[in-house]
């Protein structure tokens, strides 16, 4: 049982690096606007937005965008990084 809860663990922690890694690309994208990823940088890109896309929009359905003046603040991605923390503790065999 120890051995399929720290499987668990690791495919959660690696699904956590994969949303990390996408808020460091969307930052980038929000401040070098002119910023295209080529050769490799690309597929590693694509495969973050791949991985992490569905349960993203599943989130952002339940969590809308929420307005601040004329800026919106997407919840959604930090709202599933703190989902996932708290199922890699729980998820970690004790």
């Amino acid at each position: 049982m120890d051995a399929v809860r720290m499987v668990f663990y690791w495919l959660l922690f690696v699904f956590w690096l994969l949303l990390t890694a996408r808020i460091v690309v969307e930052l980038v994208r929000a401040f070098a606007r002119e910023w295209r990823p080529a050769g490799g940088v690309a597929v590693a890109v694509e495969s973050i937005y791949t991985v992490t896309d569905p349960p993203v929009k599943l989130v952002r359905r339940v969590i809308p965008i929420v307005r601040i003046g004329g800026v919106g603040l997407d919840l959604s991605i930090m709202v599933l990084l703190l989902v996932v923390f708290i199922l890699m503790q729980l998820a970690l065999p004790g």
